[in-house]
Parts: structure tokens; sequence; C-alpha cells
């Protein structure tokens, strides 16, 4: 049986507005990096070696995860560290889990 949550006009709205909101965050490198950051913060030149990347890659990855306030970042010297924003981070699984009703 399909439920409602499929049917309904205003439950198809939140289903893309979730969607729009989890669409970014859920591209293959940007989750790597996130993983990557879940251990501790980093810098670019940390990460795109780890995961065997462009510097200029891991570095978009990072500018798109800022703008949705996934991660912070701090100079320190001439580098940027980048760490995970944990209370954003577990708004996006709060979001997703709203939805699947878990």
């Amino acid at each position: 049986m399909i439920k409602k949550c499929c049917r309904e006009k205003k439950s198809i709205l939140e289903i893309e507005k979730i969607a729009n909101n989890l669409k970014d965050v859920l591209e293959p490198n940007r989750l790597k990096i996130l993983c990557l950051l879940k251990e501790g913060p980093g810098c670019v030149c940390d990460i795109w070696q780890c995961l065997k990347l462009p510097q200029n890659l891991v570095s978009h990855h990072l500018g798109i995860l800022k703008k949705l306030n996934l991660v912070f970042s701090k100079r320190i010297g001439r580098k940027i560290s980048y760490s995970l924003n944990k209370k954003v981070a577990k708004k996006y699984l709060q979001l997703l889990n709203k939805f699947l009703n878990l």
C-alpha cells in the first residue's frame, strides 16, 4: 500500500524541499570530506592527499560545504583549517529522519 506522503500535494512539496536541501550534501566526494572532518579538523592539503583528488576540486567541495554551514574554516598561519559543524550536520540528519519517520 502506498502511503499518502507520496500522493498529497503538501507532502510532495515537502519531499521536494527536503531533496533540494540534501542534494548538495549527498555528493560522494562531499560525504567523504565530511567523513574525514568527523575525525577532526584538516586543511585542503591533508584532505586532497587522503582522498587522492585534485586540490582545486577539494577546495570547490569545501566551498559548497561552507556555504551550507556544514564546515567551519579558520586561518592558521598560511593555511586554512576546516572542521565539521556538528550542529548543522545533526539538523540534516533530523530533516531526513523527520521525513522517514524513523
